[in-house]
């Protein structure tokens, strides 16, 4: 083989790689949407009180969320190319743990576990899509985050047919899910280890002399900003769509699934979309579309009829869901070097903004209506007004 074919080959995008890594990211986040798909079994069967509930969502998230930065961070100094597959056990324990869990502290344990899988999958697995990108940055991110998305959207069906029917027990299928992930996960650190160092060392190259360090850190608080709007409204819909609907029209719970379901579907649409689309134009551009550009249709659901509702429903979930690949991309572009730190930042940050969200908007939504919750989330939007703010920069590739 010749010197530049195996350079080319070196440095192509591997879509086998990326394929791989969204089916793990598919596995994990479905087996991390596990524990809220479960609840009400877990609450009947041990005489759980909301309150205990929301602390096995907080034994969660504290790991799942608040690790991620740090794992990336030390990631990024110290690579560990078999740590997706290590991570990936500490979610099997844990599955296994909550499959046979006689008392509520020991639910708290098993959480802690799959939380702590999560933690280490999300910002090392973001690193291995950027590896095997080929310089399409933005598309890597892009399939490797439908994975989850498509994990999210399935678990509750799964969740339903296994658990719902057989109880606490038939989790330990879920363990099944979480040992072939393993094995996948231990394929990609051997590519991870023979290829993608090599990879990921040569981006680490790229530097932006015109960005000072001020501008750098305005610029991410921009971006965590966007964020914070983003998923604050993905809470609202994804967590009380199918309650407003039902409230405000009457239609039956299979309906207002049907409505959740196009919405989840627009969803990972967009986020194929705005992953291409930040690969062909700036993707300050697309972030700006993205979150400033839903406004108008957020604006409109609340005084729409069911018809409309439905559609405006997935217009704006396929322009909300394209900012986040472009957004991820655009932040691991600031910091050149910092790819797992700033993976394990957005993901983190978006897990744990989803689950407060939830729970403020639900709390609101019991003094208030849930009506007039959707009718200030639609403001958010409005935030994407910072993208004004943020740097041009050329993405150099290679």
């Amino acid at each position: 083989m010749t010197q530049p074919t195996a350079q080319k080959i070196a440095h192509d995008t591997s879509f086998t790689v990326l394929s791989a890594i969204g089916i793990c990211h598919l596995l994990n986040d479905m087996m991390q949407s596990l524990l809220p798909a479960i609840y009400p079994t877990l609450k009947d069967q041990f005489q759980l009180s909301f309150a205990q509930i929301g602390m096995i969502t907080l034994a969660f998230q504290c790991t799942a969320s608040l690790l991620q930065p740090m794992v990336g961070y030390f990631a990024d100094i110290r690579p560990m190319p078999y740590s997706l597959a290590i991570g990936m056990v500490s979610t099997l324990i844990g599955l296994l743990v909550l499959a046979i869990a006689p008392s509520y502290a020991v639910i708290l344990v098993a959480a802690v576990m799959v939380g702590l899988g999560s933690a280490v999958f999300h910002p090392e697995a973001s690193r291995v899509a950027r590896m095997a990108s080929g310089g399409r940055y933005g598309l890597a991110q892009s399939v490797f985050q439908v994975g989850g998305n498509t994990g999210q959207a399935i678990s509750p069906l799964i969740a339903a047919l296994l658990v719902a029917t057989y109880g606490q027990r038939s989790i330990v299928w879920y363990a099944g899910f979480a040992l072939l992930a393993f094995f996948i996960l231990l394929l990609v650190g051997k590519w991870y280890k023979e290829h993608g160092l090599t990879r990921i060392r040569s981006q680490n190259h790229i530097k932006h002399p015109e960005l000072t360090r001020g501008k750098v850190i305005q610029a991410l608080a921009i971006l965590l900003a966007l964020v914070f709007s983003k998923f604050i409204y993905l809470a609202c819909i994804g967590s009380y769509y199918t309650f407003y609907l039902i409230d405000k029209f009457g239609v039956s719970v299979q309906s207002a699934q049907v409505h959740l379901f196009f919405f989840l579907g627009a969803i990972a649409a967009g986020t194929l979309l705005g992953g291409i689309l930040g690969d062909r134009i700036a993707r300050k551009y697309v972030i700006w579309f993205s979150i400033l550009g839903m406004l108008p249709f957020t604006l409109m659901l609340p005084y729409a009829d069911l018809f409309w509702i439905g559609v405006l429903a997935v217009i704006i979930g396929v322009i909300l869901a394209s900012a986040f690949p472009a957004i991820v991309v655009y932040a691991q572009e600031l910091l050149p070097g910092r790819v797992g730190m700033i993976a394990g930042l957005f993901f983190g940050l978006s897990f744990g903004l989803s689950g407060i969200g939830a729970a403020v908007l639900g709390a609101l939504a019991d003094v208030t209506s849930i009506d007039y919750v959707f009718r200030l989330c639609a403001l958010l939007p409005a935030i994407g007004l910072l993208t004004v703010f943020l740097p041009n920069f050329k993405a150099h590739k290679r």
